[in-house]
């Protein structure tokens, strides 16, 4: 389960984040999630709970924003969304730069 080291990782940015800012109570942190990442929300967010008890974040709302795969097409420069093939809804070649999915980012953290 990749959720969990993500999670651990997640948890040493929060720390350094509450420490730099002086922040004493972590409230909610918004997370982009791409869909090629293959991470289970649920797993995600019970991973992130059972981490928060007893620390900075206990209580802290995890938002998860899914960020869809979208390609550019090299044949017909197109963006297209791309699920479960990999190939241009466009033109059907399959010669393609991924350029959204692939995200795992921190997109805030909020507290006090």
């Amino acid at each position: 389960m990749h959720e969990i080291a993500i999670v651990n990782h997640l948890f040493e940015i929060i720390n350094e984040v509450s420490k730099k800012e002086n922040l004493s109570k972590i409230s909610q942190v918004n997370f982009l999630l791409g869909e090629m990442q293959q991470i289970v929300p649920e797993i995600f967010r019970f991973a992130f709970e059972s981490a928060a008890e007893n620390t900075i974040a206990q209580n802290a709302i995890l938002n998860i924003e899914i960020v869809s795969i979208k390609g550019q097409c090299n044949s017909c420069n197109k963006i297209c969304d791309v699920k479960k093939v990999f190939y241009c809804s466009f033109c059907g070649s399959k010669d393609l730069n991924i350029i959204n999915g692939n995200e795992l980012i921190i997109k805030s953290i909020e507290g006090e």
